[in-house]
């Protein structure tokens, strides 16, 4: 019996190895297939588009980050979107700050945001907490909406300035912008990568699927969650960022409740937990948005019959079928 016991543990155990290999192997090939991608998609189609999509889905993978491996489902990330945005703007029309150094400031504004609201949240759980964000993320629309001389109002503020990328690489240009962006959403991408699969993201998804037993082991759970909270914003405001800079533009519809209602369609219409759905969760919803312009305010009952039709049918959504197909997660 020991014998049988002592072939069978070592077998076990290299069968997990090379599943796992497997596993990176293929993550690794999705990686270098959507570095090609984007190398030719400015030519394939509208490069305003495309980074569109692009900041979209790393405002998606933000969200994921904080809902799919921290189990903290948040109705307020529009509020990180959205003030790093005007904040972005503002520092770079006001002020005359380069790119870089906007986006920066609109990042650590959200992260400032983040930590802040965060702390107030986690206090609660389950539905409380995702009332608290939203009450939260509403604060901020309304102060959006009051403070004209700031945020620009109703009107937002309009014709954001570019400029030079370290005052050397002149973003006037789409494509210019455009790699600036793909970059900027690669990195972000690899960056969450990295969390989900560090010591870090393993204890925040044993957070989200048993709590106490995690606290029992002698983690504290309420930092672990702050951590993660303050990580989705900071990530949510870089996305936020580099829309303003893009678009030139940064106006309330980037705080309104109705963003977060779409980040959190990206995701579940993706799927939730993975990697690389909420990217496809994206590109989904901004191509319908897109592309179906012209049936005016039926566009959201589209999205709605779509997101209907994905959670009767794809409970795990686009990717995570495609992962429970090939048995390998993505």
């Amino acid at each position: 019996m020991a014998d049988v016991l002592s072939v069978e543990a070592p077998a076990g155990a290299i069968a997990l190895a090379e599943t796992s290999r497997g596993t990176e192997r293929l993550h690794r090939a999705i990686f270098i297939g959507l570095a090609a991608v984007l190398l030719v998609a400015p030519y394939l189609a509208y490069p305003v588009f495309v980074m569109k999509v692009l900041c979209f889905a790393l405002f998606a993978l933000a969200f994921n980050l904080l809902l799919g491996y921290g189990g903290l489902l948040s109705f307020g990330h529009a509020a990180y979107f959205g003030m790093s945005s005007y904040v972005c703007a503002y520092a770079a029309k006001n002020w005359g700050l380069t790119p870089e150094l906007a986006i920066l400031s609109g990042v650590l504004v959200s992260a400032v945001l983040g930590l802040a609201f965060g702390a107030l949240a986690i206090r609660r759980q389950g539905i409380y907490f995702a009332m608290i964000t939203l009450a939260l993320a509403q604060m901020v629309f309304f102060f959006s909406l009051q403070a004209p001389k700031f945020t620009g109002g109703e009107d937002g503020i309009q014709a954001v300035p570019r400029g030079k990328l370290f005052g050397l690489i002149d973003l006037t240009g789409d494509r210019a912008l455009y790699y600036v962006v793909a970059i900027i959403f690669m990195a972000g991408l690899l960056l969450i990568y990295r969390i989900i699969h560090s010591p870090f993201g393993q204890v925040c998804k044993a957070i989200r699927d048993n709590e106490p037993r995690a606290i029992s082991l002698g983690y504290r759970a309420n930092q672990y969650k702050l951590a993660v909270f303050v990580l989705s914003a900071s990530l949510a405001g870089l996305a936020g960022a580099t829309k303003a800079i893009v678009f030139q533009l940064a106006s309330l519809t980037d705080v309104h409740w109705s963003m977060s209602g779409e980040v959190v369609l990206m995701t579940l219409v993706g799927g939730l937990g993975t990697v690389f759905g909420p990217i496809v969760g994206a590109l989904v919803i901004v191509s319908m948005q897109n592309y179906l312009a012209s049936l005016g305010a039926w566009v959201t009952v589209v999205q709605g019959v779509i997101f209907v039709v994905c959670v009767l049918l794809f409970r795990e959504g686009i990717v995570g079928v495609i992962a429970k197909k090939i048995g390998r997660p993505l």
